[in-house]
């Protein structure tokens, strides 16, 4: 699978933009770009992900075989899976029949959902158990999380992440240091402690969706002005990192498959993918910021469903207040 280093785009038309950049060193403030008018509040987190898919048991074999995703339910064309032992799901599969893979070169939409692992050492098991049943991902460092990548039977991508801790991450004039390094596959086995890999583990979230869209610019438009998410990366080349509360991120754009089509509804795809907010009040507030900036939203039963400049489905609901 690509990794973010080996594409060559040219470096973000944001880069000199220092509308909102907040300086590291402000005492009791996240670095980063914050949007002028509205912002996503500090407790949003991302919820589940849909996929279309084009043969639901083959994708149901591979999530739980090689994921360690386990079926909380499940019908003759959809499936829900999440963690053993948590009842929220982290991914819901629609059997498309005939839906076309992704292109080794991508399409507009997903690049891959990231699932989140608890620490350091669930991550160790699993790389450890990939290696046993002869599944070899793509591996990288990015300082502030060290990953491995996947694709699914229909070439979605997958990225399964623990992060480092938070006090080791670094800022570089309000930027978040970022980079995509060799990972230490060695160290990381050796933090499973020889545990055994017993599947997704209580705890898991999705902790970012990264997309390829066709304009950083337009990306920024919509999801740093409109949306209300921070810019955290900026400089990366060909590509802008969001997030909350002073996460690394939780959405990832890049311009890596800049000319290909959109996802369409013949394809496998991200069908949607969710943002939970801490209450219905929220989501009011960010409906109405979407709407001033000109953009079509559906709002229905206490949720909000809006396309991004590409035709990407997202759903903004709310959690508890």
């Amino acid at each position: 699978m690509k990794s973010m280093s080996e594409e060559k785009p040219a470096v973000s038309p944001l880069a000199a933009d220092t509308n909102a950049l907040a300086s590291a060193g402000e005492a009791g403030e996240d670095a980063g770009r914050r949007p002028a008018t509205y912002r996503l509040p500090e407790a949003t987190h991302l919820g589940r992900v849909e996929l279309d898919v084009a043969d639901l048991p083959r994708s149901l074999a591979y999530y739980e075989h090689v994921i360690g995703l386990r079926i909380q339910e499940r019908s003759a064309h959809h499936a829900a899976l999440g963690a053993a032992s948590d009842r929220v799901p982290l991914v819901e599969l629609y059997e498309r029949p005939g839906a076309q893979p992704v292109p080794r070169s991508g399409r507009l939409g997903l690049y891959h959902f990231a699932i989140l692992l608890p620490d350091r050492e669930a991550l160790g098991r699993f790389l450890t158990y990939l290696q046993e049943i002869g599944v070899h991902p793509g591996m990288s460092d990015h300082l502030v999380s060290e990953a491995l990548y996947l694709r699914d039977p229909d070439g979605l991508g997958i990225e399964v992440y623990a992060d480092r801790a938070r006090s080791t991450w670094s800022h570089s004039a309000g930027e978040l240091t970022m980079a995509t390094k060799p990972l230490d596959s060695v160290d990381l086995v050796r933090a499973a402690r020889g545990i055994a890999w017993t599947g997704i583990p209580a705890g898991t979230q999705i902790g970012h969706v990264h997309l390829h869209v066709g304009d950083l610019e337009q990306a920024a438009t919509f999801y740093h002005r409109a949306l209300g998410f921070d810019i955290t990366v900026w400089s990366y080349p060909g590509a802008l990192f969001l997030s909350v509360g002073g996460y690394h991120h939780h959405l990832g754009t890049n311009t890596w498959a800049a000319g290909a089509p959109s996802a369409a509804d013949g394809d496998a795809r991200l069908r949607t993918w969710e943002i939970v907010l801490p209450g219905p009040r929220h989501v009011m507030e960010v409906t109405a910021s979407l709407q001033r900036a000109g953009y079509s939203v559906t709002h229905a039963e206490n949720h909000t469903l809006v396309r991004d400049p590409w035709g990407t489905a997202l759903r903004v609901i709310p959690g508890s207040e």
